[in-house]
């Protein structure tokens, strides 16, 4: 199997690993601090206890040689976690999942000024496209009694935090960036540990709290991994299935209707998203890889 289609796989089971996350927030019988304490603090465990099983200590040093962007990247990853949870918490899982589809476009941005990638036209237009449906999944959230401003505002810093963070795993391309997996997400339970007392209810929520945990763990390796060996585009693309798969799920299993307005909006960033992507997919020509064993 060569890189690129290393690349492929570890991004789309990356996706369908973190595609229950939102359910696991709804099924959760906690407060928003808790369930992101131990969102947090169970992945993160269980990265460096894979880390340490499959590489011991010698992948410890990309600690060192990371720099100031690599810290960085700990911190956007780690405040993602609690401000996902009261994301979920607050508005319906459709506007969560519609907002992060335009993850794309901030990381179109965040290229710009961090990569000095030019902007093209093409993805200006969309750039606008994708600002008219969040538009229309705010207005649905004044209209629709499960859909919350505050929770799209959530949203809306994951989405941000995020792209920004896989921008600078692009830029930190010849590091390690896994070892900062844990560190993120163990920080961010430490801290959240003083805002909440997490074993309230815990024999209630035990196997949901390791399931979530187990989910979060493998997906987040896996995305952290997979999307430095294919295109923008490629990873857009198979990114894109989570806001198809996530409300599809929640809507099944717990029958969360998100709203007219917000699927309209969600239909217009989807849309509009499909169109750039495979334009830019098609532009794309495939240099030769290498086989490796």
């Amino acid at each position: 199997m060569n890189e690129y289609q290393r690349g492929i796989l570890l991004t789309f089971f990356g996706v369908l690993f973190v595609t229950p996350d939102s359910l696991f927030v709804r099924l959760i019988s906690s407060d928003e601090l808790t369930i992101a304490f131990w969102r947090s603090f169970a992945a993160g465990l269980l990265i460096l206890a894979a880390l340490i099983f499959f590489a011991g200590f010698k992948n410890i040093k990309s600690l060192f040689l990371m720099g100031k962007l690599g810290w960085l990247y700990c911190f956007l990853l780690g405040s993602t976690s609690p401000a996902f949870v009261c994301a979920v918490k607050n508005t319906s899982v459709a506007n969560v999942v519609f907002i992060f589809a335009a993850m794309p476009i901030f990381a179109a941005l965040f290229s710009y000024f961090l990569l000095g990638e030019k902007i093209a036209t093409r993805v200006k237009k969309t750039i606008a496209a994708v600002s008219l449906g969040l538009i229309l999944i705010a207005y649905g959230s004044t209209e629709h009694e499960i859909s919350n401003w505050k929770g799209d505002l959530f949203a809306l810093y994951v989405c941000i935090s995020y792209a920004a963070a896989l921008t600078l795993i692009r830029k930190l391309h010849n590091i390690s960036i896994l070892p900062a997996l844990p560190v993120a997400y163990l920080s961010s339970a430490l801290i959240l540990f003083f805002f909440t007392d997490p074993f309230i209810g815990f024999e209630a929520n035990a196997n949901f709290y390791l399931l979530h945990g187990i989910l979060i763990a493998v997906g987040t390796c896996f995305l952290a991994i997979g999307p430095r060996y294919i295109s923008s585009p490629e990873a857009s693309l198979l990114i894109l299935l989570e806001t198809i798969l996530a409300p599809l799920l929640v809507w099944a299993v717990l029958y969360e209707y998100p709203g007219n307005w917000s699927l309209l909006g969600g239909a217009v960033i989807v849309l509009t998203l499909l169109v750039f992507n495979f334009s830019a997919f098609s532009k794309i020509k495939q240099a030769p890889y290498k086989e490796t064993p």
